[in-house]
C-alpha cells in the first residue's frame, strides 16, 4: 500500500515523495485511517517504528481541510523532553511544507519572551513540553479552549518523569469534545489508567513483538574490564572512523571522563548530559544529525524518543541499570529500515546487569570472544601517552589466569 492510497491532499503526498516516504510503516498503516476520521486512538509501538509520521500526516490533513475552524490554536502536542519537542515541530515543519499549516514549539531551559511573541500571533499547532506549557498558561498567554486534537507521545517517559499530574490537570483546560491521540512505546498498568481517562472509546493499536529490540539491529557483547574500556571504544572509533557512531554511559561524569579521554588520542568527541546547557545540546545534536560531528557520548537523556538518523553503532560504553533502556538505547540505530549494530562492552561488575537485559528481552546476546594476544594488542595500540598498558595487562592476567579468552 501506498501513502496515495489514503485520503489525503496533493500539498502532503507531494512532499511525502520528496522525502522518500513511499510506504506506510506498520503503525502509519494502522493509526492514519483512524486518525482521519477522528477517532481517539491508543497506539502502542516499540521506538524507531515511524510513530511520529503516524500522527503527524493525518493531523495536517486534518488542519487543511478545516479552514473555517483556523481562527484559534486546534492541536496540542505535549512530549516529555525539549529535544523531543523540537524533533517533532520538525517533523510538522517538514512534512507541511508545502501546506500553510503553522507549527511552533515552547519549551523550558531558554528565555520565554519569543514564545510568547509566537505564541501571540496565528498558530495550528502546538509542541510543548508540560512545565513551560502550564507556565505560560497561567500567564494568560496560551488558550487551550479550542484544541481539537490533543497528542501524548512518549507518555510513558512523561509518567516516568512524574507528569502524570501534569496530564490530568491539562484536561481542566481543553474542551470535552476533542480527539485525543495516545503514543507510547511500552504498556503498563499506570499507563493504561491514565490513558483511559483522557481518550474516549479509543481504537487501540498494538505492536509489541516477544522481543521488544528491533530485528533491524545486530546485536554483541564484549568483556572488558572496567579500566580498559577506553582503549577498546578508541580501537572501534578509529576501525570505523567514517560511521556515525553513538557512546552510551552511565553517568554525566563517566560522560565527561570518556569525552576527555577521546580527545587525548585525537578523537573528536563530544558529550551530551544534563549538566550542559539546553542551546548546546540542540547545537551537539544539530551537528550529529547533519554528520558534521561523527562522534557523540551522552547519558540515557537522549536514549528516548530522540530520532537520530543514520546512527550506525551504538556502544553501550556502561551497560545500564534498566534493561528497557538497553532497548531504548539500541534504538537509535537500525530506525526504518534501516541496519545496525549494537556493541556493549562488559565488565566483571556488569555481568548481572547484562542477565537482566537478557531476561527482558527474551534473547541471549551473542558473545564476541577476543583473545587475550588481541586483547593485549589493542592496550598496546593506544594513543594515549599518559596510560600504562604493561600494568593495566598484568592485572588484567590476574584476574584471568587459567583463560586466555575474555569468555
Amino acid at each position: 500500500m501506498k501513502f496515495s492510497a489514503y485520503n489525503i491532499s496533493k500539498s502532503i503526498l507531494s512532499q511525502l515523495e520528496e522525502m522518500d516516504f513511499k510506504k506506510p510503516t506498520d503503525i502509519q498503516y494502522k493509526a492514519i485511517p483512524y486518525i482521519l476520521k477522528g477517532e481517539d486512538v491508543m497506539a502502542v509501538a516499540q521506538t524507531g517504528t515511524g510513530k511520529t509520521a503516524a500522527f503527524v500526516i493525518p493531523i495536517l490533513e486534518r488542519i487543511i481541510t478545516n479552514q473555517v475552524n483556523r481562527k484559534h490554536l486546534s492541536c496540542l502536542v505535549m512530549v516529555p523532553t525539549r529535544e523531543l519537542c523540537l524533533q517533532i515541530s520538525d517533523v510538522f515543519k517538514e512534512i507541511g511544507k508545502k501546506t500553510n499549516v503553522k507549527t511552533i514549539a515552547i519549551h523550558g531551559g531558554v528565555d520565554q519572551n519569543k514564545q510568547i511573541d509566537q505564541l501571540l500571533k496565528k498558530a495550528d499547532v502546538l509542541v510543548t513540553t508540560p512545565g513551560r506549557m502550564f507556565d505560560l498558561n497561567a500567564q494568560g498567554y496560551l488558550n487551550l479552549r479550542n484544541i481539537q486534537t490533543l497528542v501524548l507521545d512518549e507518555s510513558d517517559i512523561m509518567l516516568g518523569l512524574g507528569f502524570k499530574k501534569d496530564i490530568e490537570d491539562l484536561m481542566r483546560y481543553l474542551p470535552k469534545k476533542r480527539q485525543t491521540l495516545f503514543f507510547s512505546a511500552t504498556i503498563n498498568k499506570k499507563i493504561k489508567s491514565l490513558a483511559y481517562k483522557v481518550v474516549n472509546n479509543a481504537i487501540r493499536i498494538q505492536f509489541s513483538p516477544k522481543n521488544p529490540v528491533s530485528k533491524n539491529v545486530m546485536h554483541s557483547v564484549i568483556s572488558i574490564q572496567m579500566d580498559d574500556k577506553r582503549f577498546f571504544l578508541e580501537n572501534l572509533i578509529n576501525e570505523y572512523s567514517d560511521s556515525s557512531i553513538i557512546v552510551f554511559v552511565r553517568t554525566k561524569i563517566r560522560a565527561d571522563r570518556v569525552q576527555n579521554a577521546m580527545n587525548r588520542v585525537g578523537i573528536d568527541v563530544l558529550s551530551i548530559h544534563s549538566g550542559i546547557s539546553q542551546e548546546e545540546r540542540f547545537s551537539i545534536l544539530n551537528a550529529f544529525r547533519k554528520a558534521k560531528q561523527k562522534v557523540l557520548v551522552t547519558t540515557d537523556v537522549t536514549a528516548r524518543g530522540i530520532d537520530l538518523p543514520a546512527v550506525e553503532y551504538v556502544v553501550n560504553y556502561d551497560l545500564p541499570d534498566n534493561p528497557e533502556n538497553y532497548v531504548h538505547r539500541c534504538g537509535r540505530t537500525g530506525r526504518g529500515r534501516n541496519k545496525g549494530m549494537a556493541i556493549s562492552f562488559c565488565s566483571t561488575q556488569e555481568e548481572q546487569l547484562l542477565q537482566e537485559i537478557e531476561h527482558y528481552t527474551g534473547e541471549s546476546i551473542e558473545k564476541y570472544d577476543i583473545n587475550l594476544m588481541d586483547y593485549k594488542l589493542i592496550l598496546k595500540e593506544t594513543n594515549d601517552v599518559n596510560s600504562d598498558w604493561k600494568k593495566l595487562m598484568k592485572d588484567f592476567e590476574k584476574e584471568n589466569p587459567n583463560n586466555l579468552n575474555v569468555w
